[in-house]
């Protein structure tokens, strides 16, 4: 470090993971000097949260260029700053406005990150599919025994990478549109955008702000780098055309698309059965689709890809069979917290011969329920509404199919075990967050689990209870 340059003084914003990840990485190795600087500079540091109490902070108590300020935003943190990183999340507070007014640079914890990262980013975002999409990626970087980073919203904040004092050459990044709103020079070489529909709108004034959010994946890309969007949508190539990569779009006939059976490279020849992949449901063949797209533009070979497609199981609470019991199938798609994640998981169980009885709900996210209307009504058999949407749901669909209430896990799995038939689907794909009665859509997706374990036990006591009684007679 440079210790003639003068201190920066640097305000994080929200010490979740991201946050404390950030004041990690800027005690470690400074700022740039400059924008695009080789030069660092040492900086005094402010941890300020909302919350009165923060795991995490016993490593910055003792340090003299750390100030710690917890249970608000105190405008005063403003004197003398430099710079402001935020966390993902972070909603638009008072404090941040002043510093607008006042020509005080905020970014994202990521555009941090990237100020410090010289590893190729691949970089993955959309309303659904992004987390299944960078974890087959990584699946198949590790098939061909390539070093790298994951992580993103997947986990592990960017900055754990801009750490590494021996990083891997490649990163592979799942960005939400939170990630994303606070980018100025991040730039991936490789940019995902897998689709847009409604999502965050109790954050966004409107859709429009939301996908320029995640547009701004695209906008530092140069004519070396790739631009991947699904084919036929017009709005993300509109907004991947904001920078300069090259744009390609999976599910295009002439590039990475489904035919016949199989997952088509016509640029490379590679053919892969869909009955050999693992992951469950249409949206997930299109998600190896884009997968398979950034996989060729990476450089790996057909055989290492397909090794891949052939092994990744997918991820938790993401189309995930439980259990079956007495010919119903339990599916566990938890991180379904959208209207368009729900739309995707009924779409790709379109062909199945049964009927499905839907779990949903949860805290609603101020979307419409409209697009599930024409799939209710031609695949449900039942809806079990759950949270603090119930109303809502009773409402969208009371005309569409049969809809009861439950107010907790533990009662509406056995209501949808009572309203289903054998040969059907019981899905929890809730088309909300979870956070009215969970933690996080993982916690839910771990007592829909329960639930279905518990239901199994009782109907296996019911059913020997039943056989023993007739054995008697």
């Amino acid at each position: 470090m440079n210790e003639t340059l003068q201190k920066k003084r640097v305000l994080v914003i929200g010490l979740g993971a991201s946050g404390l990840s950030a004041a990690h990485l800027l005690l470690e190795k400074g700022l740039p000097a400059e924008p695009e600087s080789a030069s660092r500079t040492d900086v005094e540091l402010i941890l300020n949260d909302c919350r009165d109490a923060v795991e995490g902070l016993e490593p910055f108590r003792e340090r003299s260029n750390v100030r710690i300020v917890l249970g608000g935003h105190p405008s005063e943190l403003l004197d003398g700053l430099d710079l402001i990183v935020l966390s993902p999340g972070v909603p638009e507070l008072p404090i941040l406005r002043e510093a607008d007014a006042r020509s005080i640079p905020i970014v994202g914890e990521v555009e941090l990150a990237s100020w410090s990262i010289e590893s190729s980013l691949v970089a993955i975002t959309g309303t659904n599919g992004k987390s299944t999409v960078t974890s087959l990626l990584g699946a198949i970087a590790e098939a061909a025994g390539e070093r790298y980073f994951m992580g993103g919203n997947l986990g592990v904040p960017l900055s754990e990478l801009a750490r590494m004092d021996d990083a891997p050459e490649l990163g592979i990044v799942e960005l939400s549109s939170y990630q994303l709103e606070r980018v100025d020079r991040f730039r991936a070489e490789i940019a995902i955008l897998l689709n847009l529909s409604d999502d965050h709108l109790d954050r966004y004034e409107d859709f429009g702000a939301y996908a320029a959010a995640k547009g701004a994946i695209f906008k530092n890309q140069g004519p070396g780098d790739v631009a991947i969007v699904r084919v036929n949508d017009a709005l993300s190539a509109s907004l991947a055309r904001v920078g300069r990569g090259k744009v390609e779009r999976y599910l295009d006939p002439e590039g990475v698309h489904i035919a016949q059976g199989e997952i088509v490279d016509a640029v490379s020849g590679f053919r892969f059965p869909l009955s050999e992949l693992a992951l469950l449901g249409k949206h997930n063949h299109e998600n190896a689709c884009a997968a398979v797209l950034a996989a060729r533009h990476l450089g790996y070979e057909d055989e290492v890809i397909a090794r891949a497609l052939r092994t990744f199981r997918g991820l938790p609470h993401r189309m995930m069979r439980v259990d079956e019991i007495e010919e119903r199938l339990f599916i566990d798609d938890s991180k379904a917290t959208n209207v368009g994640s729900t739309l995707a998981a009924l779409e790709g169980l379109r062909d199945h011969p049964g009927a499905i009885v839907l779990i949903a709900g949860g805290k609603d996210k101020g979307g419409s329920y409209a697009p599930l209307a024409p799939l209710a009504k031609e695949k449900l058999r039942a809806l079990v509404a759950l949270g603090e949407a119930r109303p809502l749901l009773s409402n969208a669909f009371s005309e569409l199919t049969e809809v009861r209430l439950a107010e907790t896990m533990a009662e509406a799995v056995p209501l949808a075990f009572q309203l289903s038939r054998p040969g059907d689907l019981i899905l929890l794909s809730p088309a909300c967050s979870s956070l009215d009665q969970y933690r996080s859509y993982i916690e839910r997706g771990e007592s829909f689990a329960e639930a279905v374990g518990a239901l199994k036990e009782r109907r296996n006591r019911e059913l020997n209870g039943e056989n023993g009684k007739r054995s008697e007679r």
